[in-house]
């Protein structure tokens, strides 16, 4: 499986060709850089989503296809929401995908020491000072397009500058008392460089450092910074850092001469993914597993890769989608049904067909033997040859799906009805005679005859148009399936209503379950996680959590209504 799914990776990064290979192909024979070097830079403090794997596909791939080598780095600057559960998460997220970091795996915080001290030859160097603006100030302070902003601090002795920040890592001052901020151009168009704040305080628990530290690095600071320690080449990252590109090369500028390297980062960046029905903002997902509005970071209709995994979605499937959604500078809407194709095709090759009925009804054949069991020969994967076949029991008493019958039929349908004739796959034709209901009105049982002759090929004296599946009811086991679908009924969940919020879209039927469904025995014994076609219902795989469910990871076709 790991070869597979390198073999993936493989294969999508073979099919690139962006604006990004063209910059490299061209530093690279220009000699501006010799090698490829990048970095893949997430906050532990949720968990990935297919969002994250557009840059994380982008990170890993372009090293592995220039024969560079790509960082895994856990920026955890900010340590409100960080913890190593996220770390832990991240990782395995990675190895799932095919890709590896091998030895250069790095905290954002093991570079807070040096951090600190390029902060200082800043300030020693009169490109930083000591603020002490209270937030409201700083907003107050900001400027606008035709007013400069301003700072009342910034011509503050370099002595005194250096002083306070001392303090201020001593814990002296309570938080928001200071900041650090750079010194750069307060009449600026970019209001990014409007003397921008790299340092504040904060008396918080880090994951890792614990209470060493009570000041911390803004990451328009610490990022470059990271880069430039590491030997990045590239830093590759979404559109919305495009504005903060200025700020990322006058913090390289100012910390070279301080750092042992001959290479010097350059920030690209690229759009991020948007898909419909979809909300990606790992705030909004982290409301929505704190309230338990959806089952963990790892329920089947999130979009984190260990929703995804766990809802059966295979390795190959999102590389697949991320390599045809490609690269731009332009943000875009990509439709989910792209990476339902995408999972549906990857599964339709590998997936064994098994039968399950969802919503079962009894099949009573009338002229079939009481106590006699037949065995039909099936193919377990259609596409695959070398899947072979198995042997599915046929008997007097059956179970077929409530769907498959229509006591007072739609015109042109063509399933079981009163007086009418389907093929049950793979064996007989069988006609409908007496249906038996319950008290309540409900179908109990429909007693058919079953044309004996029929169980082999077609019969050559009249068409049959309908064919259903089926299980034998004294073969046949029993487990509960969630039938999954789309978290919200809005497409674009980026362009709300003033009056409505992203949870108003939430769509009810985003996960049905279904219990005591009729499954063939060998699914019993499934292992979790493994996944199959349930023959004209859809893919499924069983759960990893419930070993009694099956999780339905995508419908045979796209049947998600259109609004």
């Amino acid at each position: 499986m790991a070869d597979e799914i390198k073999a993936a990776a493989a294969e999508s990064e073979a099919s690139a060709g962006n604006f990004i290979d063209e910059i490299i192909k061209d530093e690279l024979e220009r000699g501006v850089n010799k090698t490829v070097h990048t970095r893949f830079p997430p906050e532990p403090n949720g968990y990935l989503h297919i969002g994250h794997t557009k840059a994380l596909v982008i990170d890993f791939g372009t090293a592995r296809r220039y024969g560079g080598i790509c960082n895994l780095r856990m920026d955890d600057t900010n340590p409100a929401k960080e913890d190593v559960e996220f770390v832990d998460a991240i990782k395995e997220d990675i190895h799932w995908l095919g890709f590896d970091w091998e030895d250069r795996f790095y905290y954002g915080s093991d570079y807070f020491e040096k951090t600190y001290e390029l902060a200082e030859h800043m300030i020693e160097n009169g490109d930083a000072y000591v603020c002490e603006l209270t937030p409201d100030q700083f907003r107050e302070y900001r400027g606008d397009l035709t007013h400069p902003a301003v700072s009342p601090y910034r011509d503050r002795p370099i002595e005194e500058s250096l002083d306070l920040f001392h303090r201020m890592r001593a814990g002296e001052f309570p938080e928001g008392k200071y900041t650090l901020r750079a010194k750069i151009d307060l009449a600026s168009g970019n209001f990014n460089m409007r003397d921008p704040v790299l340092y504040r305080i904060r008396y918080i628990e880090h994951h890792r450092q614990g209470t060493k530290w009570c000041v911390f690095p803004m990451y328009d600071l610490a990022h470059p910074i990271q880069d430039a320690l590491e030997g990045i080449t590239y830093s590759l990252c979404s559109l919305e850092y495009e504005e903060h590109r200025p700020l990322y090369n006058w913090v390289i500028d100012r910390v070279m001469p301080y750092i042992n390297s001959e290479t010097r980062p350059r920030q690209i960046e690229f759009a991020r993914l948007n898909i419909t029905n979809t909300v990606l903002s790992k705030r909004k997902l982290r409301y929505l597993v704190e309230n338990g509005i959806v089952d963990g970071w790892d329920d089947p209709r999130m979009p984190t890769l260990c929703g995804l995994r766990r809802r059966g979605y295979t390795p190959e499937s999102v590389l697949d989608f991320i390599s045809r959604i490609g690269v731009s500078k332009a943000n875009s809407m990509v439709d989910i049904g792209l990476l339902e194709h995408c999972v549906r095709e990857d599964l339709n090759q590998k997936a064994r067909r098994r039968i399950a009925v969802i919503n079962p009804i009894k099949v009573i054949v009338d002229n079939y033997p009481e106590g006699k069991t037949e065995y039909f020969d099936v193919a377990n994967n259609p596409n695959d040859p070398d899947a072979g076949t198995r042997k599915v029991p046929f008997t007097r008493e059956l179970w077929i799906d409530a769907d498959d019958f229509a006591e007072v039929p739609p015109p042109k349908y063509f399933r079981l009805k009163p007086d009418g004739e389907v093929r049950l796959m793979g064996s007989y034709i069988i006609r409908c005679g007496e249906i038996v209901k319950n008290d309540d009105g409900s179908v109990k049982e429909i007693h058919v005859t079953a044309d004996i002759g029929t169980g082999t090929g077609n019969p050559t004296d009249r068409k049959i148009k309908g064919t259903i599946h089926w299980l034998s009811a004294d073969y046949a086991a029993e487990a509960d399936a969630i039938l999954y679908d789309r978290l919200f009924t809005k497409d674009d969940m980026n362009d709300l209503p003033e009056d409505k919020d992203y949870i108003d879209y939430l769509n009810p039927e985003s996960a049905v379950k279904a219990e005591k469904i009729k499954i063939e025995p060998s699914l019993s014994d499934a292992e979790p996680g493994e996944k199959f076609q349930f023959v004209r219902v859809g893919y499924f795989a069983k759960d990893t959590k419930n070993p009694g469910t099956f999780n339905r990871v995508v419908t045979l076709k796209d049947s998600f209504p259109k609004k």
